[in-house]
């Protein structure tokens, strides 16, 4: 519980700096380069021994590689989705990616919540759907479906990948593991970046990649936290739990920080949250 709590609280104070550093006026990747650049960097200082990064096993390093590109590709589809489907209604498909996550640990790993976590996970999902809805007006007249699932999907299969190497992979090679996931989705982003610049011509900018690089130490620890949370307790209960926590502490942070006031279907979608955390820890 240690740490989901505090792979919970890392969540957030990746998303409130997020919202603190506001829009970019450069290249639309900088704070994510930023970001990933800084999480390297953290990944490989904490490598206990460098030299295992040379003979790493086959399962670490396509772990790694998938799950970098999942990471990414959740980005892309949101940025995508946005223009098209709103705001609103792409966060609330991103977050509905832990159907995918708990449907794959039950395919793949046996795992069987009871009554109680069933109507639990029902209820985090009706109040993610009741936080993210509201009257945003789309920019187009009909919403893209096709958009919105692939959103779901790249943020559910990405935290799958946790449990997945959670269970096939060498708990000595955790470190490594997010070396290669965070490299991989460097690289990625780099040649996004650069690809950006060749279309826009706009450049990276410092400012920009410094507050991506405080971004980059709440996600890397939360990534981290994340995968030790999930050896030891189910992902029926981590990932509802993880997702309608980070949403708890970022209304209340809002709330207090940035004087934000929840409306009433943010009030209501709390209280349904409550209501499922009580019915997932019986």
């Amino acid at each position: 519980m240690i740490f989901l709590i505090t792979a919970i609280l890392c969540s957030a104070s990746m998303a409130l700096a997020l919202k603190y550093f506001g829009s970019q006026s450069g290249n639309r990747y900088g704070i994510i380069l930023g970001n990933y650049i800084t999480c390297v960097l953290i990944a490989f200082f904490a490598v206990p021994e460098k030299r295992m990064l040379l003979s790493l096993s086959r399962t670490t390093v396509v772990c790694g590689l998938i799950c970098g590109a999942l990471f990414v590709a959740g980005l892309v589809t949101i940025q995508l989705s946005i223009p098209v489907n709103g705001t609103t209604l792409s966060a609330a498909f991103a977050r509905l990616g832990l159907v995918v996550s708990l449907a794959a640990s039950i395919a793949l790993f046996g795992e069987r919540p009871g009554a109680f976590q069933i109507a639990g996970i029902v209820l985090v999902l009706a109040a993610l759907v009741l936080i993210n809805s509201g009257k945003e007006k789309l920019n187009t007249d009909i919403a893209s479906p096709g958009l919105l699932l692939l959103t779901m999907l790249a943020g559910g299969l990405a935290d799958t990948m946790a449990k997945i190497f959670e269970r096939v992979g060498s708990r000595e090679e955790d470190t490594a593991y997010f070396f290669v996931l965070f490299c991989t989705a460097l690289v990625i982003t780099s040649g996004l970046a650069y690809s950006e610049y060749r279309r826009s011509g706009k450049k990276l900018v410092l400012r920009e990649m410094l507050a991506g690089a405080a971004v980059g130490v709440p996600n890397y620890f939360s990534s981290y936290l994340l995968l030790q949370a999930l050896v030891s307790l189910p992902a029926f209960f981590v990932y509802p739990v993880f997702s309608t926590g980070t949403i708890l502490v970022v209304l209340f942070c809002s709330a207090l920080l940035f004087k934000e006031r929840p409306g009433s279907r943010q009030l209501a979608g709390i209280g349904v949250i409550l209501a499922a955390l009580a019915l997932l820890n019986l």
